[in-house]
């Protein structure tokens, strides 16, 4: 193998490492709100909660997402225990539960609530 294709190989493997290394654990994080359409708490998070939610600096740390619990239950969340009341809201690191919010108590405690959680993963959150 020539001089220069060893050099050209050598490069690509660092500029991957590099990029590997800049997003590992990037978005490791996800706030799981389990939900269920007959539920009312779900629709007031959803007007007071859901629109501003993507803007915060605790989407940055754990984005949501969504799982109806009538649907079949996600393959990667085995590990979460099973939901009772909706919303329940899991924060979720590599597969496995960090904390948990039972019901949705109103914008003015939902924050403080979710920051107590989020200080739980390994590398913390953001404020």
């Amino acid at each position: 193998m020539a001089y220069s294709s060893i050099l050209s190989l050598l490069r690509g493997f660092a500029i991957v490492l590099v990029i590997l290394l800049m997003t590992r654990g990037v978005i490791a994080a996800e706030l799981v709100m389990f939900e269920s359409a007959t539920c009312t708490w779900c629709d007031r998070w959803n007007k007071e909660i859901a629109p501003i939610y993507p803007n915060t600096s605790e989407a940055k740390c754990a984005p949501l997402r969504r799982v109806d619990i009538s649907d079949t239950w996600p393959v990667d969340l085995q590990n979460i225990e099973r939901i009772v009341y909706t919303p329940t809201f899991v924060v979720v690191e590599d597969g496995q539960e960090v904390g948990r919010l039972v019901g949705y108590p109103g914008e003015d405690f939902f924050w403080s609530l979710l920051a107590d959680q989020l200080v739980k993963l390994p590398e913390g959150c953001p404020n």
